[in-house]
């Protein structure tokens, strides 16, 4: 990878995701700059149909399908990111197969703006987030393979999970898709026709916290396999899982209406999480203690059951 490759896909991070910037710069150079790259190649491919909604989708369609081809080095890259992802996938063995079910899961967003189950958004999840995780897995070359693979898939899955409950009103105004599960609503009494209209009430939130009980479920399953990778990787993933998750205290905090506003970490509270997590860190390499320490995700004895509204909200 050249010199202007790397920043390229640094200036697209540094753009568009402002708090996996903030952990990606923790990582060893040998997994950072590759992570500039990946990043860069995501983004490129996701605003193709997130920033171009007025593009006729046949012309969505043909621009995702050249970007596989560069991708997958069948034709020449046409932009300095997509010229060193060649190289990111070829040097550390990135298979085909992840490259192709995230560009299908981008081409899924030309056509579907509704989810009826959580079965239909997880298989969307496979390309859109599991795949992320696949990817970064590769390029930080854990010893056992195997064993990380699926706790990183399940924390890129939790991620996307946090970004979709954090932005229900920012995807409803700007792109008309809700990604909350219709089977979820219906479950707390929630007529998808309340989202569309921004109408926040206690059912609306029980159904949110419902999400993010599951959502939370996959950080635990996600930051139990941090152990795996490469020492000098664990804390910015670990970090990565901490502030994603740190959403979550903000949507609890407003009484699960993300409806009225969208949730957002101040500068501010970015770094009181990394100075917390770098300190526990330090006398305790253990990510999941530490996640555990640190994070808004309660342990499972940490949710309260008592009914009402946001039914199951954490007792933190």
């Amino acid at each position: 990878m050249q010199r202007e490759h790397v920043a390229a896909g640094r200036a697209i991070q540094q753009r568009t995701g402002k708090t996996f910037h903030l952990a990606t710069r923790l990582l060893p150079e040998r997994v950072r700059h590759p992570t500039y790259v990946l990043y860069g190649f995501f983004r490129i491919a996701d605003e193709v149909v997130d920033d171009a909604a007025d593009a006729p989708p046949a012309a969505q369609r043909a621009r995702l399908e050249a970007l596989r081809a560069q991708a997958l080095g069948e034709r020449p890259a046409e932009e300095p990111v997509l010229e060193a992802f060649q190289t990111v996938r070829e040097r550390y063995d990135v298979p085909d197969e992840e490259v192709n079910v995230f560009v299908d899961a981008m081409l899924a967003d030309i056509h579907t703006d509704r989810y009826e189950t959580e079965a239909q958004l997880e298989a969307y999840m496979h390309g859109s987030a599991a795949a992320v995780g696949a990817m970064m897995t590769a390029i930080m070359e854990p010893k056992d393979v195997e064993a990380a693979l699926p706790h990183a898939r399940a924390l890129g899955e939790a991620f996307q999970l946090t970004n979709f409950i954090r932005d229900v009103r920012e995807d409803v105004l700007e792109r008309g898709r809700i990604y909350l599960p219709a089977e979820t609503l219906a479950a707390h009494g929630v007529d998808p026709t309340a989202i569309e209209r921004l109408e926040f009430s206690d059912a609306v939130g029980d159904a949110i916290a419902a999400e993010l009980r599951r959502t939370e479920a996959r950080y635990r399953e996600g930051v139990a396999g941090i152990r795996y990778l490469p020492r000098d990787c664990q804390l910015p993933v670990l970090l990565a899982a901490v502030l994603y998750a740190e959403h979550h205290r903000l949507i609890r905090a407003q009484g699960y209406d993300v409806l009225s506003a969208r949730p957002s970490l101040s500068t501010t509270r970015k770094l009181w999480c990394l100075a917390r997590t770098r300190w526990h860190w330090q006398w305790n390499r253990d990510p999941e203690a530490v996640f555990r320490r640190v994070s808004a995700v309660p342990s499972p004895e940490e949710i309260d059951p008592s009914p009402g509204p946001g039914e199951g909200v954490a007792t933190r």
